[in-house]
């Protein structure tokens, strides 16, 4: 399953990268995530491996992520693993000028159990949290200071 979502930033693009590039910033548009702990590499860099953990109702989810491409301003990629689920995230951030940010993000999802056929049932639900995060980033950074 592969989709992309994008939005627009009342922010320019220095800010925008300057608040995504800071791993402190993740709670306040993933307001499930619980810690970053870096597991190799170093932290925020290419090659570097994170473990995340998400309280997602009464569960918590532990996931890796290993940063693949990052050439900022323009790109962020990373692959993000948990059980039945593997994720790369493309991210790329375009300057509008005016003090305007585009965010576009591609997702590409292979999964496998249970998850798979929840990706076949409701493939909207995986989208759906995308948007809701990339909202909330959004609010964050025009809302932030």
């Amino acid at each position: 399953m592969k989709y992309t979502v994008t939005i627009d930033i009342d922010a320019n693009i220095e800010r925008v990268i300057d608040l995504f590039d800071n791993s402190e910033n993740m709670r306040h548009w993933q307001p499930d995530l619980i810690s970053v702990d870096t597991i190799s590499g170093a932290p925020g860099k290419v090659g570097s491996e994170a473990r995340l953990v998400y309280q997602m109702g009464k569960r918590e989810i532990v996931m890796t992520e290993v940063i693949t491409k990052k050439s900022l301003p323009q790109t962020f990629n990373a692959v993000y693993e948990t059980a039945n689920v593997w994720n790369l995230v493309e991210n790329s951030f375009i300057d509008l000028g005016q003090g305007r940010t585009r965010w576009v993000c591609t997702n590409e999802f292979k999964c496998t159990g249970f998850v798979r056929v929840l990706s076949l049932l409701m493939p909207n639900m995986f989208k759906q949290q995308s948007i809701k995060h990339q909202q909330l980033f959004k609010d964050f950074v025009e809302n932030a200071y």
